[in-house]
C-alpha cells in the first residue's frame, strides 16, 4: 500500500511513518505543509493519503482542502483525515461527492496500531473509517427525525457501527450475535429509513452516512 502522509508535527509525522512502514506500507512522501501535500498528491498517485487537517502555512483546514482538491482532480482518491476535534463540516465535505475511500479519525482517540492501520487499509480499498464520535453527533442531530425514532435500541446500535464502516462480520463479532441476526437488523434499518438495500458494504455505509448527513 503506497501512502502519502501529511503532518506538521515532526514527532507525530515520524511516528506515523515508522508505524505504517512496520505494517508493510510504502511511504511515498511524508510532508509538513499544504503546498508540499498538493505537489505529492499530484505527482505520486498514492493508494491513500493520510492527512492532518491543519497544515502550514494557514494552520486552518489547509490539509483537508488540499485533499479535497486532489479528489476533484483524481475522483475517488482515498483520503483519511486526522483531526483534533469533531468538526461535522469536515466530515460533510469528505462525503459530499458520494464516493467511498474516505475516513475521519480523531488523533487522541486512536489507541491501537492494528485498528489504525486497518482503518488506513479500509479507506485505501474504497471503504470508510469514521470515528464513533462523528457518527454520534450525526445521529444526535437527526435523533428527532421520525425514521430514526422508529428504530429499536439494537437497530440504532447496528446503525452506528455500520456508519463507522464496519462489515456485518465485524458488527456481529462486537455485539456477540450471528451474522444472520445482523443481516436481519440491517434489512429492517434500511426499510425503516427508506434506503435501497445493497450487498456491497461500501455502498451500504455511504447510503447510511448520506442519510445521516441530510439537512
Amino acid at each position: 500500500m503506497r501512502v502519502v502522509l501529511a503532518e506538521d508535527l515532526f514527532l507525530l509525522r515520524d511516528g506515523l511513518v515508522r508505524l505504517l512502514q512496520a505494517y508493510g506500507c510504502e511511504i511515498l512522501a511524508a510532508v509538513e505543509s499544504g503546498p508540499e501535500l498538493s505537489k505529492a498528491l499530484a505527482e505520486l498517485e498514492p493508494d491513500v493519503a493520510v492527512v492532518d487537517v491543519r497544515l502550514p502555512p494557514s494552520h486552518t483546514d489547509e490539509g483537508l482542502q488540499c485533499a479535497l482538491a486532489a479528489r476533484r482532480a483524481r475522483p475517488g482518491l482515498p483520503v483519511l483525515v486526522l483531526s483534533q476535534h469533531v468538526e461535522q463540516l469536515y466530515a460533510r465535505e469528505l462525503l459530499a461527492d458520494g464516493n467511498g475511500g474516505v475516513g475521519y479519525l480523531l488523533k487522541d482517540r486512536v489507541f491501537d496500531a492494528d485498528q489504525f492501520v486497518d482503518a488506513v487499509r479500509r479507506v485505501a480499498a474504497g471503504g470508510t473509517a469514521m470515528d464513533p464520535q462523528v457518527i454520534s453527533q450525526l445521529l444526535s442531530r437527526r435523533s428527532q427525525d421520525k425514521p430514526l425514532g422508529g428504530l429499536t435500541p439494537r437497530e440504532r446500535e447496528v446503525l452506528e457501527l455500520m456508519a463507522q464502516g464496519r462489515s456485518n462480520t465485524a458488527i456481529a463479532g462486537q455485539l456477540v450475535v450471528t451474522e444472520r441476526a445482523i443481516a436481519k437488523h440491517t434489512s429492517n434499518i434500511f426499510a425503516k429509513l427508506g434506503l435501497e438495500v445493497s450487498d456491497d458494504d461500501n455502498r451500504r455505509v455511504l447510503a447510511v452516512l448520506a442519510f445521516l448527513d441530510r439537512g
